[in-house]
């Protein structure tokens, strides 16, 4: 008897199942995924899972006539296969975070009569999702008033290092590993303004990005801590006391955990402008801002350097619930 795991094509979904997959230590785990996109990289030699299986698939949304009809076919091909999967390993519940990736062992779940338990990352929901959702045994959103938990899967690290925020000494830029340009620019821009108010820079610049921006640094003058892909994250993290970063889910969920304020500007092609509703959700509850790539003001930047932020960073203290790992990891083995 087995809880197979499923979904990935990017590190925001593979990161539900690398925190949940912790909290289990007595059930046989397996990993169904795809051979494109991050999968591979995250689990293929993770001795925690008894079984890996990456089949051949590939994204249905934003494909012409003829890559649809390629996916769909592999996709047929993907669901006997994990049909056959489930089967053999005797699954007793399957784990979707979305994404092509679970797209076969979701289908095959669903015609083989295994509870299926889906994570929704996004305060809208994916495509693939939506499809599944009617499905579902039991559908858990962060962003749902009605989910079964409102917990999100974070490691304990985010909430044990956790502190209230004031005043601003120190501010970090987080575009991701690969770095988001729009963010970087800014950052740029800001530095003169933030060397003048003695603000200490943490710079999530991306991997490709480092040589250029460390450059700035180096030829203006301003210290700056610069990094790419960090496996730290939550050491720079607790270092700040105001954050500008895009606004995926686990970033976000991240940023909230530890308390910090943060004007997050949406990546403006995420799919259904997920990240612009992430951001709006903590907006609505007056604990974060919002801009636009193509709105972004350095004087209400600047403005933001002045605020007393100890009431928003209060509230978030209280958004989100600790131990979303553990709980979903209890909800899949008492299923």
């Amino acid at each position: 008897m087995s809880i197979v795991m499923t979904g990935g094509g990017t590190g925001g979904h593979l990161t539900i199942i690398k925190a949940v997959k912790e909290e289990i230590s007595d059930k046989e785990l397996i990993y169904i995924g795809s051979t494109k996109g991050q999968d591979q990289k995250w689990f293929k030699e993770d001795k925690q899972f008894k079984e890996t299986h990456f089949l051949e698939t590939q994204g249905v949304v934003n494909q012409g006539i003829l890559g649809k009809i390629k996916s769909i076919t592999m996709l047929f091909k993907a669901t006997i296969q994990a049909r056959k999967i489930l089967k053999d390993s005797q699954a007793e519940v399957v784990f979707c975070v979305g994404g092509f990736s679970a797209a076969p062992t979701s289908f095959a779940a669903i015609t083989l009569g295994i509870p299926l338990v889906i994570h929704e990352q996004n305060a809208t929901i994916g495509s693939l999702n939506r499809i599944l959702r009617s499905h579902a045994k039991i559908f858990i959103s962060s962003y749902n008033e009605h989910s079964s938990t409102r917990a999100y899967p974070i490691k304990r690290e985010y909430f044990e290092k956790s502190r209230i925020r004031e005043d601003i000494k120190t501010i970090i830029f987080l575009g991701g590993s690969q770095g988001a340009k729009a963010i970087n620019e800014l950052a740029l821009k800001l530095a003169p303004t933030l060397k003048e108010k003695n603000i200490k820079i943490i710079h999530q610049a991306g991997e490709r990005n480092i040589v250029e921006v460390e450059q700035f640094y180096k030829d203006t003058n301003i210290e700056a801590e610069v990094f790419g892909f960090t496996t730290n994250l939550s050491d720079y993290m607790q270092q700040a006391d105001f954050a500008i970063a895009r606004s995926g889910a686990s970033t976000l969920w991240e940023l909230s955990a530890m308390a910090i304020p943060t004007l997050y500007i949406p990546y403006p092609y995420a799919a259904g402008d997920h990240q612009f509703y992430n951001a709006k959700f903590l907006l609505e509850q007056d604990v974060a801002w919002i801009m636009r790539e193509d709105e972004i003001n350095i004087q209400k930047v600047v403005a933001l350097l002045d605020e007393n932020l100890r009431e928003k960073s209060q509230k978030l203290q209280s958004i989100i619930e600790k131990d979303g790992a553990l709980k979903i990891a209890n909800l899949l083995k008492n299923i």
